[in-house]
């Protein structure tokens, strides 16, 4: 009997004991299991721990890593949008740039022409002289007759006699009294539209991109027309002069339509009520048919818009009596109204005015006289006989 009390009192203290434990774990968690820790993450070395990690360090104090700053977003910047100066007076401050390209030119005729006695081999000099300066075969032979003539009636001569008889003789050569207005006006609600054409390597996008400067400095509204669709430059090229004066830029897909990109900016240029529409066409080489052609075609389908109000033929001064030759298939083309002559700067033959003037039967309205994004000046003859002669 006392054996069978002593099981039960086992049996009594074992389940109490169980019964304390439950009631201690139920109340330190909430029914619920201890949570478990997750194992410490250490970076290995030269990494950086993720985000969020908490780390230890020596001294037992715990960091959290903080996230990865977000990449800040990319800043577009907006070309500030340039005001050109006005196109007047443009020649006459590029004046002395010319006269410095031009001084053997005009200085040589001078000292040749103040001789006390000029017999044939001074008369020779001075036709060399002009022939070297790209004046032409027959504008050369007119001016020495004439020169001689009058230096018969005028017998003696001072400098400055002397200065103002070849003087005159090179504007009269020149063509003074040619018109070289630039005919840019809008025609109501039609923009004026001018073409420009070239061969490559003369400047003509330059010469397109420095032409809206100029009109714009004039208080002109422009459309440009990136009509070379073959050289992907040039029209990423027009596409920064226009962006520098806040001129819009009508552009086709590399290889395009030429004929396609000119008609549609210049019915960008009517819906938008501007100015005027300078399409930059692709540089022809003047022994290529079928690229010839087309450009007959560009304009063709520009006029079932609008009127073409210039065509503009960009030559490259330097290039001279080798120039003649593009310049006249050009005109056989289209219908040139105008010479750009270029790097006029960069050479001592502008002698080069007189004979495309001659051969073309338009004048030189515009020259290039320096590498500067205002330095396309409006051709001024006055200005430019007196840097051949100097002061």
């Amino acid at each position: 009997m006392e054996a069978y009390l002593g099981i039960i009192a086992i049996i009594v203290v074992v389940a109490l004991l169980a019964a304390g434990g439950v009631f201690l774990l139920f109340r330190r968690g909430g029914g619920q299991a201890p949570p478990v820790e997750p194992p410490e993450v250490l970076p290995l070395p030269g990494e950086q721990a993720p985000a969020g990690t908490v780390t230890k360090d020596d001294d037992a104090a715990t960091t959290t890593v903080p996230p990865p700053a977000r990449p800040a977003e990319p800043v577009i910047v907006t070309p500030e949008i340039e005001v050109p100066p006005p196109s007047a007076g443009r020649m006459v401050r590029l004046r002395t740039r010319l006269a410095r390209s031009q001084s053997t030119f005009g200085k040589g005729l001078l000292e040749l022409l103040s001789r006390d006695r000029l017999d044939d081999d001074a008369w020779d000099e001075i036709e060399e002289t002009l022939l070297t300066a790209d004046v032409g075969v027959s504008p050369t032979r007119a001016m020495v007759d004439e020169l001689r003539t009058r230096v018969k009636i005028l017998g003696s001569r001072t400098p400055a006699e002397a200065r103002a008889l070849l003087r005159e003789q090179l504007l009269i050569q020149i063509g003074a009294d040619m018109d070289r207005t630039l005919h840019v006006k809008p025609h109501g609600e039609r923009p004026a539209v001018v073409l420009v054409v070239g061969v490559n390597g003369t400047g003509k996008t330059t010469t397109t991109g420095k032409l809206a400067r100029s009109l714009i400095g004039d208080g002109s509204t422009v459309v440009l027309g990136a009509a070379d669709t073959f050289r992907a430059a040039a029209a990423d090229q027009l596409q920064t002069w226009g962006d520098r004066v806040g001129a819009q830029v009508v552009r086709g897909p590399e290889g395009g339509d030429p004929a396609s990109v000119a008609f549609d900016a210049v019915a960008r240029g009517i819906q938008d009520k501007v100015d005027v529409v300078i399409v930059d066409t692709a540089g022809r080489l003047h022994t290529k048919t079928g690229l010839m052609d087309e450009l007959g075609k560009v304009k063709r389908v520009i006029e079932k818009k609008a009127v073409v109000d210039e065509v503009l033929l960009v030559l490259d001064a330097t290039t001279g009596q080798n120039g003649m030759r593009q310049a006249q298939v050009f005109a056989e083309v289209v219908n040139i109204t105008g010479i750009a002559l270029t790097k006029l700067d960069g050479t001592a033959k502008g002698g080069i005015i007189i004979s495309v003037q001659r051969e073309l039967g338009v004048p030189v309205k515009l020259v290039g006289l320096g590498e500067g994004a205002d330095d396309l000046a409006p051709f001024d003859p006055e200005v430019f006989v007196d840097a051949l002669l100097g002061d």
